[in-house]
């Protein structure tokens, strides 16, 4: 028959060898292993501590220990080496200096032993017992070494199962915080997971994609071009590994008769022998870049013809003018030099809004302020602009006095030439009123005229970048930069412009500056 310690010997090795099965939860299983250690070897204090490749050692678990002793004890496992000695020279070394340790500390009332405990010769802990009936003997060792290696493996599982539930934790929350549409297909395509922006470009949840097949949830509004997802799989992946498959086109959605554009890339996760296991599906929104393809296209387009129009006038004239069999009256000259002059200044007008659009794009618009006189700037705008035009009436509608005011008089007088400049183009005669008041902190300049008006499906697109109405391409000249140049200019004032869309009572467009810079905004 056994003796009682052989048999506590197994019993409480059989008890680690459950743990190491069951728990997985690495703060109980040290507690757990801690316990089991004092009860083996009547310990009355001990501690474990585990090695961290990113934070070095730490006590995670004691008994018995006060923490000033803790404190002390923890800068000197550092001391501990890292890989197994097959002699055991380093730790004999290490266990005395532990037993030196707690002999000064408890002056000689308690006695200590440490065993590390090992992973394929790698040391990821310690248990250090203390108690002070006797010393510790080789067979306590013995006992205290079968139950180390168990205890180790135990730990190492542990900390893998927590590094693995970390890892897992850590992927979930980059797919839910990813700004693109993502889903994780199975091997027989049907979604596994869907994340919440994936949702929402959807109108639906996270959960009702899960199990349905993908054909089923991305359908196009026409076949895309090239090979499809269905296509690549048919059999197995049919690209390289690390190959990535890209289709684009527009997706139909759940309760809405608009298709959104989307790219969409599949990126396969294999096994070693190539078997497919999941497929990562990233969808992203590519509206606005199809918006931008179609700004470019509408720039270029709209460039190319405005700066052709003056550029073939001016090559007109000057041919015209260049004739040897002709000889030309000086009014005949003096009238086709006008138009060489207002066409090149056209032509220099595009070409600084040009450079403002790009100045601003590359955040380099900056503003002079100086103290203005709003109203001098705009009786001397009017006044310039009278003289280009026969058919309107340019009335300044000012109170008795403005304040003066901060702000850069040079791009004031370009919004003011923008809007003046439209209501010349687009209103066919008529009455074109610059109006100013002050009102509470701010100053409001509004200019109208009595032309047809502003389509109110105009409105929201007004101040874009390029952007010019259907109407305005067919029958008049213009980049589409001056009104956005306009709302950047009176922004960077701490100002804001706004438009009167009522169609048939002529168009209103106002802006308001605050009277003093740096003040309360009026946006």
């Amino acid at each position: 028959m056994l003796p009682d310690f052989r048999v506590r010997q197994r019993d409480y090795l059989l008890e680690i060898s459950r743990a190491l099965t069951q728990e997985l939860d690495l703060d109980k299983l040290l507690e757990r292993i801690l316990t089991i250690s004092l009860e083996m070897l009547a310990g009355q204090a001990g501690l474990i501590a585990l090695r961290s490749q990113s934070r070095g050692w730490r006590i995670n678990v004691s008994k018995g220990l006060p923490s000033a002793f803790l404190r002390y004890i923890e800068p000197k496992l550092a001391q501990i080496p890292e890989y197994e000695d097959p002699q055991d020279t380093e730790l004999n070394l290490v266990n005395r200096m532990f037993v030196e340790l707690t002999q000064a500390a408890t002056m000689g009332q308690l006695s200590s032993f440490a065993l590390p405990l090992i992973t394929g010769r790698r040391v990821v802990g310690v248990i250090i017992i203390f108690r002070g009936y006797a010393a510790f003997t080789s067979n306590d060792r013995v006992v205290l070494s079968n139950f180390a290696n168990q205890a180790a493996i135990a730990v190492q599982n542990a900390q893998l199962y927590t590094q693995a539930n970390n890892d897992r934790q850590r992927v979930n929350a980059l797919i839910d915080a990813a700004a693109d549409g993502i889903l994780i297909l199975n091997s027989d395509l049907t979604i596994e997971r869907a994340n919440a922006a994936f949702a929402f470009l959807m109108n639906g949840k996270p959960d009702d994609y899960k199990g349905l097949p993908h054909e089923e949830v991305i359908q196009w509004q026409k076949p895309p071009e090239g090979m499809t997802l269905e296509t690549a799989t048919l059999n197995g992946w049919p690209l390289t590994q690390h190959a990535t498959l890209y289709v684009e086109g527009d997706m139909k959605r759940k309760d809405n008769p608009v298709p959104l554009p989307v790219g969409i890339t599949y990126a396969p996760l294999l096994a070693e022998d190539g078997t497919l296991i999941n497929v990562i599906t990233t969808v992203r929104d590519i509206t606005r870049f199809r918006q931008a393809d179609e700004l470019k296209s509408t720039f270029i387009s709209v460039v190319s013809h405005e700066l052709k129009t003056p550029v073939a006038l001016i090559k007109g004239y000057v041919s015209t003018l260049r004739r040897e069999d002709a000889r030309w009256d000086r009014k005949i000259v003096d009238e086709s030099l006008q138009v060489i002059e207002e066409e090149a200044d056209r032509l220099n007008s595009y070409i600084e809004n040009l450079l403002d659009a790009s100045r601003l794009q590359a955040q380099g618009f900056s503003l002079n302020f100086t103290d203005v006189q709003l109203a001098d700037i705009i009786r001397h705008t009017a006044d310039r602009f009278q003289t280009q035009t026969k058919k309107h009436k340019i009335v300044v509608d000012l109170p008795d006095s403005l304040p003066v005011i901060q702000a850069d008089e040079v791009r004031i007088d370009q919004v003011l030439s923008n809007l003046i400049s439209n209501s010349i183009k687009y209103a066919p005669g008529g009455e074109i009123r610059i109006a100013a008041e002050v009102k509470s902190d701010f100053l409001v300049v509004c200019v109208s005229d009595e032309g047809p008006g502003i389509n109110p499906a105009d409105v929201p697109h007004l101040f874009d970048r390029f952007y010019r109405s259907s109407e305005a391409i067919r029958n008049t000249k213009g980049t589409g930069l001056g009104l956005y140049l306009s709302r950047q200019i009176i922004r960077g004032h701490g100002g804001r412009i706004w438009v009167n869309p009522e169609t048939g009572k002529g168009a209103r467009i106002c802006f308001c500056l605050p009277l003093v810079k740096g003040g309360q905004s009026c946006v």
